[in-house]
């Protein structure tokens, strides 16, 4: 199954670009989606457990996601 990955700020920068598509396993859960995206060039600036959102909700790593799906794997954000 194909999923859309969106990728902001410095993830974006680190894999130099701001959106994936990734094949992954039908049952595949945002843990295993994080897991190839950390086999990418630039990955290792992910955190152990980014905030990931799956169709703009905010998802738990044992998500179930499905195919043409979208997630977005949102870095820190400060303001002031």
């Amino acid at each position: 199954m194909t999923v859309n990955v969106l990728l902001f700020a410095s993830y974006a920068d680190k894999l130099g670009t701001g959106s994936l598509s990734l094949d992954l396993e039908p049952g595949a859960t945002v843990r295993d989606l994080l897991a190839r995206v950390r086999e990418l060039a630039g990955a290792d600036r992910l955190p152990h457990e980014p905030l990931v959102a799956v169709n703009d909700r905010y998802a738990k790593s044992t998500q179930v996601i499905a195919s043409g799906d979208e997630v977005a794997i949102i870095p820190p954000v400060a303001g002031g």
